[in-house]
């Protein structure tokens, strides 16, 4: 019976996985990055509100629960915001791979410098391969080498990969006391309310961005939510450290997408660099321990 809940719990993280980078895909294609987020989220969360509600109303958690409620609101409405300066200013072969790997990278190692845990060589390598990929991909070797979308974006990648950590363990947690239909609603708010400084709601033409980007948009509003919603599902079933490794076959697709998709350059570079971080993360969330 455990193994066929695993396996259920792997399927769910890699379909997670792939729609994440697909509707990370979709917004770099959109025009207004802000814009489409904001409206990919609607749907989802007029849907969602009535369950919402219903168990907000009857469930009984301590006041620890609400407050990390509170808490996962407000560092999705960080991501929310960091993202989209992200996919704006960067090319997604390039800073998809990072965003994904950093959290990976800096979990065990506040865990080792601050906490006394220990990685075992298989961690070790892999947070070295993460590392050699992130520095392939920055183009801060070599005179001729630069990264495309200046410092800004780095500092942006960070942000994303802190927000991405961090919102992954409070969810964990808050999954003892709150089904993954209110985790989900509480994502899509907080997400929305980190892109609400961005949108003028009265000068948009509502009509005209859905005519003009409506399948887009209609991929993106089951994509983006659904993603969350099957890693929300897989952590309830498995442990954090077995299915979060494995939601990063993103890293590849993504890479794979904006080269191939978007025609990206340094294709071979990026793709390699992508591979470097993809087995990095594997080998620290499977091996490292």
């Amino acid at each position: 019976m455990g193994g066929v809940i695993i396996s259920h719990a792997v399927w769910l993280v890699l379909g997670s996985g792939v729609a994440h980078a697909v509707w990370n895909l979709l917004t770099k294609k959109s025009g207004n990055k802000q814009l489409f987020l904001f409206m990919i989220y609607i749907p989802a969360t007029l849907t969602l509100l009535p369950a919402f509600i219903s168990e907000m109303v009857s469930v009984q958690v301590p006041l620890s629960g609400y407050v990390l409620l509170i808490l996962s609101l407000l560092i999705q409405a960080g991501y929310a915001y960091f993202l989209s300066r992200t996919l704006t200013f960067g090319d997604l072969s390039q800073v998809y791979p990072m965003m994904r790997g950093i959290a990976t990278f800096l979990l065990p190692l506040c865990g080792v410098i601050f906490l006394g845990e220990r990685l075992s060589a298989w961690g070790w390598l892999g947070l070295g391969l993460i590392a050699l990929g992130f520095f392939l991909l920055s183009g801060f070797y070599g005179r001729k080498q630069r990264f495309q979308a200046s410092g800004k974006v780095l500092s942006s990648i960070l942000a994303v990969g802190l927000c991405t950590m961090a919102y992954v363990m409070v969810d964990k947690v808050n999954l003892r006391h709150f089904s993954p239909v209110v985790l989900l609603e509480i994502s899509n708010i907080g997400f929305m309310a980190g892109l609400a400084p961005f949108i003028r709601l009265r000068e948009i033409g509502w009509v005209r961005e859905i005519k003009a980007n409506g399948r887009l948009l209609a991929a993106g509003s089951i994509l983006s939510p659904g993603s969350y919603l099957l890693f929300l599902f897989a952590m309830s079933m498995s442990q954090l450290t077995y299915v979060a490794p494995l939601r990063e076959i993103g890293t590849v697709f993504g890479t794979f997408m904006g080269v191939w998709l978007l025609k990206e350059g340094k294709g071979g570079l990026r793709l390699a660099s992508a591979s470097l971080i993809f087995t990095g993360i594997l080998l620290v969330g499977i091996l490292g321990i």
